[in-house]
């Protein structure tokens, strides 16, 4: 059972003494009116001890586990992103709270912890008819509505100015219609009218604002400039509009300016030091940071620490979110799959929870102010086999990422793209709106929570078996449990049943049900895969000895490179370039192979090889050459693999493989994992 939400604070009993007051009267009427005191103060100190216990929050039982981040302050910010909320209630979604019962989204946000909300706000979403772009329609008059509703459960308000009219990050940054024609002057004082009079009308309508960032993750461009000589005057002067709002309402109001990949952390240095070249008055400097995309979380908590230690700034991670799930909620696709998912954490409730508590630590350790969730309650509009139906909601209310009618302002994503939510995966509420367990990491990751222990996942389980061996599967898996001081490897039963059957004579792949002790099902992926001839197929070994490298000319166009994104497998691979004309092989020799028919493959890519360019696989067996059919290599990693079949040995004679490559100046390309291997 789900234990009680509630917010973590800390209430610090009052030390209350009692005094004398000198005066008349005998010395017995003093001694009973001391004793009488003395014994009233110990009831009262009793009591108050006994009060403060109670108000101490301590580990509860839940149905996560959480092990709680020390040293958080009462004020770190535990916030989210519910942008779309509003588009989202209109297509007919409900939210429920933990028991069952219909409630507003913000309350149960409120009662699991979340102290801050956050808002995007674009200009004009909306194109000449009045229909709206999607991704929740985020004008000024939605963010009047979602803060004053966050202020009604105690809630501060982020807002978001995007200063576009749709979406704005590292890929775009286009400016408002209604700026398109402005003289860059014009768009100054444009940028500085609409920040004042959005942010005052925000407040007019409620809401408790605390932070407005002036653009969204600026790292290229902000509001259709791409050059820093004219971003930092943008940003000036939605500075200066913040800063006047705030004094007029009598209102603290810190300014966040906004930047994302900060797995580049020479880059994201560079940044914050251009806006202290700039003089710019800011106060927070904000960072986007999903695990799959930006790099490590102690990178995370050194650019955070460094920032702050070297230009003085306060620092928050603005978005941040984690899959609890691998499913399609709506038919419409998630942006992040199982490619995404990193160490440490699978697609479940238990690892999204750990992996924001992880966030949180890591930016505690960073001394930011606090984390926001992206996008949280951001989930389906319908079910992934009723798309038909759920494009016509996503069109009328805009709680897709992106409707048709944004065509005609961003043709080339959103108008080619539009669709549904890819970001259902990543809410903290399931399809149909109930609470996820993971909800609950806001509150518990003050104090902890504890729950029966339980597998969260078990680590992908593999074995391979050579063509004709014997199959040996592996007599224990790594598991992780939601204690994940209990993971650890675990004895498995195989299903007998699953590979008594098979060939291992012949290669392939093969899946292998197990259980283990406590009854939990898994799989183990079986290859059984033919044995590779050939000696450093790969080049990831020092030593190419093995390998022939012959080439006409004064110059060897080749070299073993270290690049995993231009390698098949592992980090090298054979590279070829040259600004002359190229013609070589790579080659390698076989002997002793026993008689039968063998198979040679390779991989290949590359371009700029010119159109007479002549590149094939070869082998050569006692005099005769077998060739694959060309190669024609048309671009970065699209990967070529040629292939000769039925290649006959004797059982004497050696066999030479390798690659013949003859093409232009300037061609380019790196080929890896050959493989020889008897049929």
């Amino acid at each position: 059972m789900r234990g009680k939400r509630r917010i973590a604070s800390l209430l610090l009993a009052a030390v209350m003494t009692a005094g004398t007051v000198s005066g008349c009267g005998d010395a017995g009427n003093a001694a009973e009116n001391e004793a009488t005191e003395t014994a009233e103060v110990q009831q009262m100190s009793e009591t108050e001890s006994e009060s403060t216990e109670a108000s101490v929050p301590q580990e509860e039982e839940a149905d996560i586990f959480v092990e709680p981040v020390e040293g958080l302050s009462d004020d770190f910010i535990m916030g989210m992103d519910v942008s779309s909320v509003i588009a989202e209630e209109e297509s007919g979604v409900v939210y429920y709270d933990e028991d069952g019962n219909e409630a507003d989204l913000f309350q149960v946000l409120a009662d699991a912890g979340v102290n801050y909300i956050r808002v995007r706000v674009w200009n004009d979403p909306y194109d000449e008819n009045g229909n709206g772009y999607g991704g929740g329609n985020n004008d000024v008059e939605k963010a009047v509505q979602i803060g004053s509703r966050a202020a009604k459960y105690g809630m501060k308000l982020l807002v978001d100015f995007h200063y576009s009219d749709f979406w704005a990050d590292p890929n775009k940054q286009m400016v408002p219609k209604e700026w398109a024609d402005f003289t860059y002057e014009d768009k100054q004082e444009a940028l500085y009218q609409y920040t004042k009079e959005s942010l005052q009308t925000i407040i007019d309508g409620g809401a408790d604002v605390g932070i407005v960032q002036i653009g969204n993750e600026i790292n290229n461009g902000l509001a259709g400039e791409t050059e820093w000589e004219k971003m930092t005057p943008l940003l000036e002067r939605g500075s200066a509009a913040v800063r006047e709002v705030a004094k007029e309402n009598g209102q603290d109001i810190s300014i966040a300016v906004h930047f994302t990949d900060i797995n580049d952390y020479d880059q994201t240095m560079q940044r914050a030091q251009t806006l202290a070249d700039a003089g710019l008055d800011y106060d927070i400097f904000g960072v986007s940071y999903y695990a799959f995309w930006h790099g490590t979380m102690e990178n995370l908590t050194q650019v955070l620490s460094d920032i702050t230690e070297k230009y003085g700034k306060k620092t928050a991670v603005l978005e941040t979110s984690y899959a609890y799930t691998l499913e399609d909620g709506d038919g419409f696709g998630n942006s992040v799959g199982e490619d995404e998912l990193i160490e440490g954490y699978a697609a479940t409730v238990q690892s999204q929870a750990n992996c924001v508590r992880d966030v949180i630590a890591a930016a505690a350790a960073g001394d930011a102010l606090g984390v926001f969730y992206w996008e949280g309650a951001w989930i389906p509009v319908g079910p992934a086999d009723a798309v038909s139906e759920n494009e016509k909601l996503w069109e009328a209310n805009g709680s897709g990422w992106a409707s048709s009618y944004s065509v005609k302002y961003d043709p080339e994503d959103a108008g080619t793209y539009y669709g549904g939510c890819a970001w259902d995966n990543q809410a903290m509420f399931d399809a149909t709106g109930h609470p996820l367990a993971s909800l609950d990491v806001f509150n518990y990751v003050r104090y902890g929570a504890t729950c029966e222990l339980a597998v969260d996942y078990v680590e992908e389980c593999s074995a391979q078996v050579d063509v004709g061996g014997e199959i040996v599967l592996p007599e224990t898996v790594y598991v992780v449990y939601n204690d994940r001081t209990k993971s650890g490897e675990a004895p498995v039963v195989w299903n007998e049943a699953d590979y008594a059957d098979i060939d291992s004579s012949e290669g392939g792949t093969y899946t292998i049900g197990g259980t283990l002790e406590d009854g939990t099902l898994v799989t183990c992926e079986l290859v059984v895969k033919n044995v590779n001839l050939l000696m450093n197929p790969d080049f990831e070994q020092s030593d190419i000895t093995m390998w022939n490298i012959s080439y006409e000319g004064d110059t060897n166009p080749t070299d073993v490179q270290n690049k995993e994104s231009d390698a098949t497998s592992g980090t090298n691979a054979l590279h070829f370039w040259s600004e002359d004309e190229q013609e070589f092989y790579a080659e390698q020799t076989v002997s002793g192979l026993a008689a039968g028919d063998y198979t040679v493959t390779a991989n290949i890519q590359g371009g700029d090889v010119g159109s007479d360019a002549e590149i094939y696989l070869y082998a050569k067996v006692n005099g005769t050459t077998y060739q694959s059919d060309p190669v024609t290599l048309d671009g970065w990693c699209n990967w070529k693999t040629p292939e000769i079949k039925d290649i006959p040995l004797d059982g004497t004679a050696d066999i030479t493989v390798g690659m013949y490559v003859k093409c232009a100046g300037g061609g380019w390309g790196t080929m890896d994992d050959f493989y020889l291997f008897r049929q």
